[in-house]
């Protein structure tokens, strides 16, 4: 079960069965990946072929030195070449990688059980929210003209509004003419209140806020 199935040379059925593994895996790790989180259709679409391209390219570099190290530097150029993403979505590239490569080499048995392993753990974690937070945390952005004094300008609504804000980062745009206030904010419940987001236009003279997700902002 955990020997290698592939012999030189190979063979149409032992390159089937391989890819068509490829695939099935592939596609469930598309799913087990998406399971509570917003990604793409392409980085989906990414996850169930990825296992199938790498398993043929180690099968067809398998006992060549040469055409190894240029497969390794291409998929160096793809690396720099990409968007960067979540922490999460590259350890799902990272995933389908080790399983087309363990394919590639025949391991089916070993390459299934990896990816049972990997699953359920990832369901596990991702269900009981493990490294995350109960509370409703949001970064908060606020624009400001230059000549306003950003300090304790916003104290008294953040008292009034939030469990906590803390200032993060300051720095001027639109030439210099405005700060860009960066806040991380917590607020008592999963909501953010109308009457918040009126007090700071009122004290900022109407000019840009933005609130976000820090997962949105996440990488590497």
């Amino acid at each position: 079960m955990l020997n290698s199935i592939i012999t030189l040379p190979i063979t149409l059925p032992v390159l089937l069965v391989c890819l068509i593994t490829a695939i099935a895996l592939g596609i469930l790790t598309a799913l087990v990946f998406s399971f509570r989180q917003h990604h793409t259709r392409s980085f989906t679409l990414t996850l169930a072929l990825l296992p199938m391209a790498v398993c043929i390219v180690i099968m067809m570099v398998n006992g060549n030195i040469g055409a190894g190290i240029a497969v390794a530097g291409t998929f160096t150029l793809v690396r720099f070449r990409s968007i960067p993403g979540t922490a999460r979505e590259i350890s799902a590239i990272f995933v389908d990688m080790v399983i087309g490569f363990t394919l590639g080499m025949g391991y089916i048995g070993i390459a299934v059980i990896f990816f049972l392993l990997a699953s359920v753990l990832t369901l596990i974690l991702t269900w009981i929210n493990f490294g995350g937070t109960s509370r409703f945390e949001k970064q908060l952005k606020i624009t400001i003209p230059e000549d306003f004094d950003y300090n304790e300008l916003f104290d008294d609504v953040f008292a009034k509004y939030t469990v906590s804000a803390e200032m993060e980062q300051i720095h001027t745009t639109n030439m210099g003419t405005l700060f860009e206030l960066s806040y991380r904010v917590v607020f008592p419940e999963k909501k953010i209140p109308k009457e918040f987001l009126d007090e700071l236009r009122a004290r900022n003279g109407n000019l840009n806020i933005m609130i976000k997700d820090f997962a949105q902002i996440e990488t590497l």
